[in-house]
């Protein structure tokens, strides 16, 4: 087994949990224990990790090609092969169960593997519980669509996989994953408590386009792997709220599940006039128009047609007529737009605004761009509020943190001469865990104010 041993001093960060070892941070590869001959590192192989003092590290994947030239994935010397894969998945899908009680795997589409935080390195896999749309649209004419109504007309729900391979490591070994991903889903019935096992996905789709696989020496990379996958999309229930979506052509993995609990959180502000900025397929607006008891009008706002149109559906599938509308428009010129209006009079104002962006940082390169971009719309939407509004701002870079996420905000009211109280500040669903240590892991920051 190849050796790497870092530089003095460069051990501190990784004993403290964080799993990666950058390329600068290594003073030599030695070629197995004992020996003192130099080595090259193969992309996807396996290297022990020391401090220069020879104290051991860990165990990891390695990739020269890349400037993260190891992720540390096992504290001892463990192998990696399919028993391997299976104990850490069926561990992770065990930390869910505990997570969100008997029926969360059930009903609720969760992400069952969170990379480095579930000490799997570049590997993430969301599982997605539901129906296909058109089955499901033409069995259940009353709207809104329930759970219940689905299970009546139409079964129980299937499921399908989302998987991205974002580490060399992960991508060389996919086949094994996948083998015992299969095997603990439909094996392992201590999974639910009942138990019954998960059981066989009807489809497993890549979503491996991401541009972090191209710093790995990776090409982009989608596509269905195993089963099939509806054309027309499926439809799965976020707390008990119906929502199409097609892991072919979405974004990320699909639907972005990290926000799941914030959505519903938020929804408790709602009233009046809404505005869901950046509203991707409807997360939150859907939830700020399905759940307060009294009416409320939202306006969804984004760039893309295609997730507009998906928007428009959910809203059908919820019941919400004439109560959510819909925009196509660059949202930075959006909330321009709007406070040009209400300068010249018209009342261009919100009672709730929602700011979930993209992640403007995707590097620290990028950090001070990215901040003056967070800063406009949420100084814009602070100008939109009517007194006593509230303010749903988040940020998914990992690049900023939550220190500099709060002086933006505080600075953007300043500029906008508001005064804001907060109310909540809320992190990433618990199926998204945050390894102390590593601190990419904790990357979404959603706080709500009062103006």
């Amino acid at each position: 087994m190849k050796r790497i041993v870092l530089k003095h001093g460069e051990e501190g960060r990784i004993r403290r949990g964080h799993p990666w070892v950058y390329d600068n941070e290594v003073e030599k590869i030695l070629d197995g224990a004992g020996s003192s001959s130099t080595a090259m590192l193969l992309p996807g192989e396996i290297a022990d990790v020391e401090s220069s003092r020879k104290t051991y590290l860990g165990r990891a994947l390695v990739n020269p090609n890349s400037k993260i030239i190891a992720r540390i994935y096992s504290p001892s010397k463990e192998g990696m092969d399919k028993g391997f894969f299976k104990r850490r998945i069926r561990e992770a899908v065990s930390r869910r169960t505990l997570a969100g009680g008997k029926f969360y795997l059930h009903r609720e589409s969760v992400r069952l593997v969170f990379a480095e935080a579930d000490f799997l390195p570049g590997l993430i896999i969301d599982r997605f519980v539901g129906w296909p749309f058109k089955e499901l649209e033409s069995a259940v004419s009353l709207r809104p669509i329930t759970f219940d109504d689905a299970c009546a007309a139409l079964g129980k729900p299937q499921s399908w996989i989302a998987i991205q391979f974002l580490s060399f490591g992960m991508d060389s070994r996919r086949e094994e994953i996948i083998a015992a991903l299969e095997e603990v889903l439909e094996q392992d019935g201590f999974i639910i408590p009942d138990g019954t096992p998960l059981g066989t996905s009807a489809g497993i789709v890549e979503k491996s386009a991401a541009k972090v696989r191209e710093l790995e020496g990776l090409p982009l990379q989608e596509g269905l792997v195993r089963g099939s996958f509806p054309t027309s999309g499926i439809v799965i229930f976020e707390n008990g709220l119906p929502f199409m979506l097609n892991l072919i052509d979405g974004q990320k993995t699909g639907h972005f599940l990290d926000q799941r609990d914030n959505r519903r959180i938020a929804a408790g502000y709602a009233r009046g006039k809404v505005l869901d900025a950046f509203s991707y397929t409807g997360g939150f607006g859907i939830h700020a128009a399905r759940l307060p008891e009294t009416p409320v009008h939202v306006t969804c706002v984004d760039a893309s047609a295609a997730a507009l149109e998906t928007v428009r559906i959910n809203a059908g599938l919820n019941g919400l007529g004439d109560s959510v509308t819909t925009v196509e428009a660059d949202v930075f010129e959006y909330l321009r737009s709007c406070e040009g209006h209400r300068t010249r009079g018209h009342q261009e104002k919100f009672d709730l605004i929602i700011l979930d962006p993209p992640a403007f940082a995707k590097s620290k390169a990028a950090l001070e761009g990215a901040l003056r971009g967070y800063k406009d719309i949420n100084l814009s939407a602070l100008k939109l509020l009517n007194p006593g509004g509230i303010l749903v701002t988040c940020s998914c870079s990992q690049a900023l943190d939550e220190g500099r996420f709060r002086r933006m905000i505080a600075e953007a009211a300043a500029d906008a001469e508001r005064r804001l109280i907060q109310l909540d500040f809320r992190y990433q669903s618990a199926d998204h865990p945050v390894l102390v240590g590593y601190d990419e892991s904790l990357y979404l920051k959603c706080g709500i104010y009062r103006v």
